[in-house]
C-alpha cells in the first residue's frame, strides 16, 4: 500500500472510530430507528436493491420476514455480520440499545424462513436464535466487530437476541 493508501485506511479507521462512538449515545439510540430504517428503505427500493447506505458503514441486509401477529411480509433494514466462511449471517436484535426486543425478532422466532436481500440478490434463509455457549461464542466475535453492542447490552435488562441466518435451498415459500 502507498503513501496514499495508508492515509485513506488511517482516515476511514477514523471514522469508524468516531461512529462507533456516536452510535453508542442515548441520542442515537433516539433518533436512528426512526430515521436509518426509513433512509434504507427508501434508497434500497429505488436502487432495486444494490444500495443500502447503513452497510457502506456496517455490512447490511433486508430481512423480509413474516409477521409473528399479522402474517403479512414485513422488510427490515439490519446490520449484519458476514460469517466467515460465507454460509451464514449473524443479526443483533440490539434494538441500538433501547428497552423491548425489535419486532423483526419476534417474526423470526414465531416464523423462522425468510429471505434476505443482499447486493441486489434475494436469498432465502432459515433463521436460528443462538442460545448458551453457541450465542456467547458469537456474542464475542460480534464486540470484536462492532463494540457499541457491548454498550448497547449495558443500557438494557433483556438479553439482546442474536439469529444465525443460514441459506436455504430455494422453492415455494409457505
Amino acid at each position: 500500500m502507498g503513501a496514499a493508501g495508508a492515509v485513506r485506511a488511517k482516515g476511514a479507521a477514523a471514522v469508524l472510530r468516531c461512529v462507533q462512538r456516536v452510535s453508542a449515545t442515548r441520542a442515537f439510540a433516539g433518533v436512528a430507528p426512526h430515521v436509518v430504517p426509513a433512509l434504507d428503505r427508501a434508497v434500497h427500493r429505488l436502487t432495486r436493491g444494490r444500495v443500502l447506505p447503513s452497510a457502506r458503514l456496517l455490512p447490511g441486509v433486508v430481512l423480509t420476514s413474516t409477521g409473528a401477529r399479522s402474517g403479512r411480509p414485513r422488510r427490515t433494514p439490519l446490520a449484519c455480520m458476514p460469517e466467515p466462511d460465507g454460509g451464514g449471517w449473524i443479526l443483533v436484535g440490539s434494538n441500538f440499545g433501547r428497552p423491548g426486543h425489535p419486532a423483526w425478532t419476534h417474526n423470526l422466532l414465531a416464523h423462522p424462513h425468510a429471505s434476505i436481500s443482499r447486493r441486489g440478490e434475494d436469498i432465502p434463509v432459515t433463521a436460528r436464535l443462538l442460545t448458551g455457549g453457541e450465542r456467547a461464542a458469537v456474542w464475542r466475535e460480534l464486540l470484536a466487530f462492532w463494540p457499541p453492542y457491548a454498550v448497547y447490552q449495558e443500557r438494557v435488562e433483556r438479553e439482546i437476541r442474536v439469529f444465525r441466518l443460514t441459506r436455504a435451498p430455494r422453492g415455494p415459500r409457505l
